[in-house]
């Protein structure tokens, strides 16, 4: 048993890149809105949003350990008609790069905010040169660096938002409410779709096929990835609650622009640490968001196209350093362009429903997955996380038409 535990422990690492890509600064922003809106009521939604990644990422692991195959390879051998093989296979490429590149800039400037209120600097100045230091991870780094410092980012995040839920003493009750008695109050459907679609990212499918081969060996390792997965999304769950609490409990019923207005009610228990603590804990967010942009793209190209080499391959480096460079351009600049991040919210609106749908078949199919394919249960929870999330992409999708249309 004591082997077991020690092997476990030092089988954490790729569940922990998969929840340091979606607490970036999109989830610790909706997350403060979550909570300074509806106080806890929303907080069966971050549940759900976790519940749901745990299932999909479960699936991934499955299907990479039996297969030995990446997501992409898995999702080709489908589709018998070339045509319709090429079709889905550059779409979803064409779709998660463009989504990764439209956002690199966002979780760049996101990740400079932090620095940038200790620092009293312009985020557009603190943004490239942390692309700069990102775009070093990618060309020098491997996948065992890349694990080290999304498990540090997390070890960060975790003490932080963690420390500043349990300090400032939130109701105990309100809370074990808002976790058990699901309740959609007045005007918050968009925040509960954003809740749940800021952790259930479609490039995290292809980067936790990558980083299971990087990892683990064989199928006989399946119970050390699954508890890797379910430990570490675990505890993005609970820093993701956290940030949602704390801002119910300090700030419930004020506009909210970003989390560093917490550092303002959390003075009189931090004192001057209050903002340093904040800004720490948004840049960790942040930097471990930023990194995963370029990283996803990546991923899911090499997978779509069968590039071996994994992480420390040239092409997968020349992905990387492609995507980190239109951020740490496009972050100095200042450039954000609606339309362009109009069009890939309307792709990643049809893209994670269908992949969501295709690991469903494929993790299905017996004569792929022998023993290993779903159980009955199993097809119950996940045909109804594929529901909600085709619901939450078809939603996103006329959102971002809507949107286009009325420019």
């Amino acid at each position: 048993m004591f082997k077991d535990a020690k092997k476990l422990f030092k089988s954490i690492g790729p569940g922990m890149i998969i929840t340091a890509s979606f607490i970036g600064p999109g989830t610790v922003t909706t997350m403060t809105q979550g909570g300074a809106g509806f106080g806890y009521s929303l907080l069966w939604a971050v549940v759900f949003s976790i519940v749901a990644t745990i299932v999909l990422q479960e699936m991934i692991i499955r299907l990479s350990l039996v297969t030995r195959e990446g997501l992409g390879e898995a999702i080709q051998d489908l589709f018998a008609n070339k045509i319709g093989k090429l079709i889905i296979v550059w779409f979803t490429l064409i779709a998660v790069t463009l989504g990764c590149a439209a956002y690199i800039s966002g979780d760049l400037i996101g990740t400079s905010l932090g620095a940038a209120y200790l620092l009293h600097l312009p985020e557009n100045a603190v943004a490239p040169v942390i692309g700069v230091i990102i775009l070093l991870i990618g060309l020098f780094g491997n996948y065992r660096f890349l694990e080290k410092i999304m498990i540090f980012l997390m070890v960060i995040m975790g003490i932080i938002f963690i420390t500043t839920m349990i300090v400032i003493k939130p109701d105990i009750i309100g809370i074990l409410k808002g976790i058990f008695v699901p309740t959609i109050p007045n005007g918050s459907i968009i925040t509960i779709i954003a809740l749940i679609g800021t952790t259930v990212v479609p490039y995290n499918f292809f980067i936790h096929s990558t980083a299971v081969h990087e990892r683990f060996g064989n199928i006989k390792e399946l119970k050390f990835a699954r508890w890797d997965t379910i430990i570490s999304i675990s505890i993005g769950g609970i820093i993701s609650a956290a940030i949602l609490i704390a801002a119910a409990t300090l700030i419930k019923g004020k506009e909210v622009t970003s989390i560093i207005q917490l550092a303002g009610p959390l003075e009189p228990v931090l004192g001057n640490a209050a903002p340093f603590a904040i800004s720490i804990g948004l840049f960790a967010a942040g930097l471990s968001s930023a990194i995963a942009s370029p990283t996803g793209a990546a991923a899911t190209i090499s997978s779509l196209l069968g590039w071996q080499g994994g992480m420390e391959s040239k092409k997968y480096k020349f992905v990387f350093t492609c995507i980190i460079i239109i951020g740490i351009i496009t972050s100095a600049l200042g450039f954000e362009p609606l339309q362009v991040l109009l069009v890939a919210q309307a792709l990643n609106g049809i893209i994670l429903p269908t992949v969501a749908i295709l690991i469903f078949i494929v993790i299905n199919k017996r004569n792929l997955m022998g023993n290993y394919v779903n159980t009955v249960w199993l097809n119950i929870i996940g045909g109804i996380v594929v529901i909600v999330v085709t619901f939450l992409g078809v939603y996103s999708l006329i959102d971002a038409i809507n949107s286009f249309i009325q420019r």
